[in-house]
């Protein structure tokens, strides 16, 4: 439960209608409950949902609005019967807060896919029956299940974009078993999930071919990120020439684009995983049926796989790239986030600026 008040003890930003810019803000928490963490936020990633909902661009938007869903903290104080967590322990909290935790996904740990349905990090409504209220705040009440522990060593400010951005590749990729040495990837979209798939391929062994409508992007894929091979999409020639050259395709790009070129790229019984949120999926039945090839979505992760993602990038030194921001610079943040100007994700460091 949050209350409502501008006189609250958590501080925070907040968008207060559809032009999506945030201000400060101040509200209260809910009462740290047997089950609960309470943790200090010191950092909070900034993604792409930040800017929807705070715009109100799916239509429900609950004004005011605290935006977050990468949240890295410091646990201040824990519930009686907490047992994985203990005040000064790094704790992450990622896209959900809550579930029914009965139903058979969340038995498999799987969460995010509760048949009775998650509850969002912000704007959800929790089981009390008040709206989530998100990371750009000073400190977040979660329930224990919900949380995962940062790896010792592992920055934090590193560590946000994995909970959202990096587990929305991780879980698929893992799923879909491609995490088979000398398999062929091909992630579209170079951006705070594509750079990810492009990291956590190149940990798993994979040949990796980047494809993006920017050639200014080609160096840093092949030689920052450590890319195979760079394909310009709007170069038909080079898109010739990578047909049924791949295993798998992992497709970031939330823009509209066409589906049956890059489905030509798939060998026979290749697998196409979409987690970007083009407004339409469009392709012709042959692309799919002649090549015995699937094609998949996916949300984020389940609680299990989260942990598991969290520990595989601290023992595989795999970082994310980020631009480390003050919690003033948020709405500049946001609209250079609309215009697709940042390496790979902003980091909002919440512990130093927001006062």
């Amino acid at each position: 439960m949050s209350i409502e008040t501008e006189h609250g003890d958590c501080l925070a930003w907040a968008a207060r209608d559809p032009s999506g810019i945030l201000s400060p803000h101040k509200f209260n928490r809910r009462p740290v409950g047997n089950d609960d963490v309470s943790l200090t936020i010191t950092h909070c990633g900034v993604c792409y949902a930040d800017v929807a909902w705070s715009k109100n661009l799916h239509g429900d938007s609950k004004y005011p609005l605290v935006p977050g869903h990468e949240i890295v903290g410091i646990v201040k104080e824990v519930g009686s019967n907490v047992r994985s967590f203990k005040v000064g322990d790094h704790v992450g909290v990622g896209t959900y807060v809550n579930s029914c935790g009965d139903c058979d996904n969340c038995n498999d740990r799987f969460e995010v896919v509760c048949e009775k349905g998650s509850v969002f990090t912000f704007n959800g409504i929790d089981a009390d029956g008040s709206v989530t209220k998100g990371g750009y705040s000073s400190y977040i009440v979660v329930r224990e299940r919900y949380c995962f522990k940062i790896p010792e060593g592992y920055p934090p400010a590193l560590a946000a974009p994995l909970l959202c951005a990096g587990i929305t590749v991780y879980s698929p990729m893992m799923r879909h078993k491609m995490n088979q040495p000398g398999k062929s990837l091909g992630v579209i979209g170079l951006g705070g999930l594509g750079h990810m798939a492009v990291k956590f391929g190149k940990a798993f062994g994979l040949k990796v071919t980047v494809f993006s409508t920017s050639i200014s992007k080609k160096e840093e894929a092949l030689t920052v990120l450590g890319a195979d091979k760079f394909v310009l999409s709007t170069d038909e020639e080079q898109m010739a020439s990578a047909v049924k050259s791949l295993n798998f395709i992992v497709d970031s790009a939330s823009g509209d684009h066409a589906f049956d070129p890059y489905m030509a790229l798939l060998k026979t019984g290749g697998t196409y995983v979409l987690v970007g949120f083009p407004r339409e999926v469009k392709f012709n039945p042959a692309s799919l049926i002649l090549g015995l090839k699937n094609i998949s979505g996916s949300l984020t992760g389940g609680t299990k796989e989260t942990q598991e993602m969290l520990d595989f990038c601290a023992a595989n030194k795999i970082y994310p790239m980020i631009e480390v921001i003050p919690i003033q610079d948020v709405n500049k943040a946001l609209e250079r986030l609309e215009n697709r100007d940042v390496k790979y994700r902003f980091v909002i460091d919440v512990e130093k600026s927001l006062k």
